[in-house]
């Protein structure tokens, strides 16, 4: 079965536009699956973790993470 996960586009990802350096994707994340190390970092995640429920897509400004079947 096909699963969903969170993709990350580095090239889209601004977290220095962000509030204070935090990234509001990973805020919105409530299974606490998409983390930045600190502020300014790029948020990661772990694919084989990730639901694939979009919160994060929702919540980023610059359009950086899209989900993603493999």
């Amino acid at each position: 079965m096909p699963k969903k996960m969170a993709l990350i586009n580095f090239n889209k990802c601004h977290p220095e536009k962000c509030e204070s350096g935090i990234c509001v994707a990973a805020l919105a994340c409530s299974y606490k699956l998409l983390k930045q190390e600190a502020p300014y970092e790029i948020p990661m995640t772990d694919p084989f973790l990730c639901r694939g429920c979009a919160e994060c897509v929702r919540a980023c400004p610059f359009k950086a993470i899209e989900i993603t079947t493999m």
